[in-house]
C-alpha cells in the first residue's frame, strides 16, 4: 500500500466505493487520515464497511472540515451534471481528487509511465510489464487495469510504475507527472460524461505535462487528431516526443511494417522482430500497441535487443479477441471490451465470415461508422437496449436477428456457424455498445459469454455428430487468461 501518512490528521470525504475507492479510503486511514465514506449503493456501503472503511452519510454530514473530496472516476463530475456531492463540494470549495491525484503527491520512489488512449491502453500497459519482466527490472502494473494505484507497494529508486489512465482518472489529476507519457488514439468515447468531442480530447491530452520537463510523451499517430497532438507538441521546446505508426513510415520513431517492429529511434531503421501472426497482438491495431510498449520500454534504457523474443510469450488479456474456443471449425472470441464502434472495428477487421454479437447499451454515434465491415459479416445477433437501433443501420445490409439476450444470440450464433460450415466462421462476441443494461461490466458480459460458450460446445461435443449436422471430430479448447 503506498504511504499516505502526509494526509494524517486531515478530514476527508471519499465519495464512491468501487475498488479504487475502497482503495483510498483504506489507504487515507492507514496514513492516519480521518475519513468519511459513502456510497449511493447500499451493498456497496456494506461491503466497504466489512473490509474496515469507515462510513458517514455524506448527505447529512457537515463539510466545512473536510479538506478533500476524493472521488471515484465512475462518478459524474460535471456531465450530463455534476453530481449533488460533487456540487457540494464545489460551492464549500473543497479540492476535487482521485486516488491517481494522492499518489502523485505521495510520489513514491521510482518512475511512472503513464498509459491512455481511446482503445487499446489495456494491451499497452500490460505488453510494457510484460517487456520490462522479461529485461529484469522492477515493475507493478496498476491503475485502471487490475490493481488500485494505492494498492501497490512503494518500490525503489530502479522501481517502474506502469499505470493506465482513463478519461475520468486524468481529470481527476491535478499534478501527476508520467515520466513517460502514452497517448495511443483518440475516437468519440464516453461524450455523455464529458459533454463533447472536444472535452474529452482535453481530458486525454491532460496525461502530458504543460510545461517543458524531462518527460517523453509516446504518440500514436495513426489518427488524424493524435497527428495534430503529435504535431503541437513536437513544435514545442524542451518536449521529447517519440511518434509510433503501424501505418506510417517517419522518422525518429518505432514503426511496424509488414508485421516487422522497426526502431527508428535514433536516425537508423533497425529490425527488430517479427511480430506477425502473433495471436495476441493480432491486428493493426495490436501493432501500434506494440510499437508504442516498445517505445516506452527503449525510453526507460533496456536495449531492444534483450527482449525482443518476448513479444512472442506475451498471452494478452481476457475480453480483447480472447480465443475461448475452437469447435468444428468454428473459433469464437470474446472481445467483451469494445464497448464502442472504434474498438468493435478493431477487432472486426481481423476475421471473416463473421457471426456478429453485439449490442448493450447504445454509444453515441453508433455502428455507422463500421460499414467497412459489413462484408465480413455472415449474420448478426443483437442484443440489450441498442438492439433496435443496430437492427436500423444494419437493414439491408446485413441479416440480423434481435436475440434480446446474451443467451440466446450465443445459442443461435453457434448452431447457425456450424450449420453453415463455412471455412474460417467465427463467433464474435465485438458489442460495440456499453454493457450496463444488462451487465454490471464488460468483464461480467466477456465471461458470461465464455461459460455460455463451453457450455454450447461442451454439449455439442457430448452429442453424436449427427445431431449437430457437423463431421466427427475432437474438440479442442483455447482458454485465454482471465487478467483484472
Amino acid at each position: 500500500m503506498i504511504d499516505l501518512s502526509q494526509h494524517a490528521g486531515k478530514s476527508i470525504a471519499v465519495f464512491g466505493l468501487g475498488k479504487s475507492g475502497i482503495s483510498a479510503a483504506l489507504a487515507l486511514q492507514n496514513g492516519g487520515a480521518e475519513v468519511s465514506a459513502w456510497d449511493d449503493d447500499p451493498l456497496r456501503r456494506a461491503m466497504a464497511e466489512d473490509l474496515g472503511v469507515t462510513l458517514n452519510d455524506l448527505y447529512r454530514t457537515e463539510w466545512d472540515a473536510f479538506t478533500s473530496l476524493v472521488l471515484s472516476p465512475g462518478v459524474p463530475l460535471t456531465h450530463p451534471a455534476p453530481h449533488p456531492l460533487v456540487a457540494r463540494a464545489l460551492i464549500t470549495r473543497i479540492e476535487i481528487v482521485g486516488d491517481m491525484e494522492l499518489f502523485a503527491r505521495s510520489r513514491p520512489p521510482g518512475r511512472v509511465v503513464g498509459v491512455t488512449g481511446t482503445n487499446g491502453k489495456s494491451t499497452t500497459s500490460a505488453l510494457v510489464t510484460h517487456l520490462l519482466q522479461a529485461a529484469g527490472r522492477e515493475v507493478q502494473l496498476g491503475g485502471n487495469i487490475g490493481v488500485p494505484v494505492l494498492d501497490l507497494e512503494a518500490g525503489s529508486d530502479d522501481g517502474i510504475y506502469v499505470l493506465e489512465l482513463s478519461s475520468f482518472q486524468l481529470d481527476l489529476i491535478r499534478s501527476l507527472v508520467s515520466d513517460v507519457a502514452v497517448l495511443l488514439n483518440i475516437a468519440p468515447d464516453h461524450i455523455e460524461r464529458h459533454g463533447d468531442f472536444p472535452n474529452y480530447i482535453a481530458s486525454k491530452t491532460r496525461i502530458f505535462t504543460r510545461r517543458a520537463s524531462s518527460q517523453t510523451a509516446i504518440i500514436g499517430v495513426d489518427d488524424d487528431i493524435c497527428r495534430r497532438i503529435h504535431s503541437e507538441l513536437a513544435g514545442r521546446r524542451g518536449r521529447s516526443v517519440v511518434p509510433v505508426s503501424a501505418q506510417r513510415v517517419m522518422r525518429r520513431g518505432v514503426r511496424i511494417h509488414d508485421g516487422v517492429l522497426i526502431d527508428d529511434l535514433e536516425g537508423r531503421a533497425v529490425e527488430i522482430a517479427d511480430l506477425a501472426g502473433l495471436p495476441s497482438l493480432r491486428g493493426v491495431h495490436n501493432m501500434q500497441n506494440a510499437a508504442a510498449a516498445y517505445a516506452v520500454i527503449r525510453t526507460l534504457g533496456v536495449d531492444g535487443r534483450e527482449v525482443a523474443d518476448a513479444f512472442a510469450t506475451f498471452s494478452g488479456l481476457a475480453h480483447r479477441q480472447e480465443v475461448v474456443a475452437e469447435f468444428n471449425r468454428v473459433t469464437f472470441v470474446n472481445d467483451s471490451k469494445a464497448t464502442n464502434a472504434d474498438s468493435a472495428a478493431r477487432g472486426l477487421s481481423c476475421f471473416d465470415n463473421i457471426y456478429w454479437i453485439a449490442g448493450g447499451r447504445a454509444k453515441d454515434g453508433g455502428i455507422a461508422t463500421l460499414s467497412a465491415h459489413f462484408p465480413r459479416m455472415v449474420h448478426a445477433f443483437l442484443i440489450g437496449e441498442a438492439a433496435g437501433a443496430l437492427a436500423q443501420t444494419l437493414d439491408g445490409q446485413v441479416p440480423f436477428t434481435n436475440c434480446g439476450d446474451l443467451e440466446t444470440a450465443v445459442a443461435r450464433a453457434t448452431q447457425m456457424a456450424l450449420d453453415d460450415r463455412r471455412s474460417g466462421a467465427v463467433v464474435l462476441l465485438s458489442p460495440a455498445c456499453a454493457s450496463f443494461d444488462q451487465f454490471s461490466s464488460f468483464e461480467e458480459r466477456g465471461d458470461r459469454f465464455r461459460e455460455l460458450v463451453l457450455a454450447e460446445t461442451g454439449n455439442r461435443a457430448d452429442k453424436p455428430a449427427a445431431a449437430t449436422r457437423t463431421p466427427a471430430r475432437k474438440t479442442r479448447y483455447t482458454t485465454g487468461r482471465d487478467e483484472r
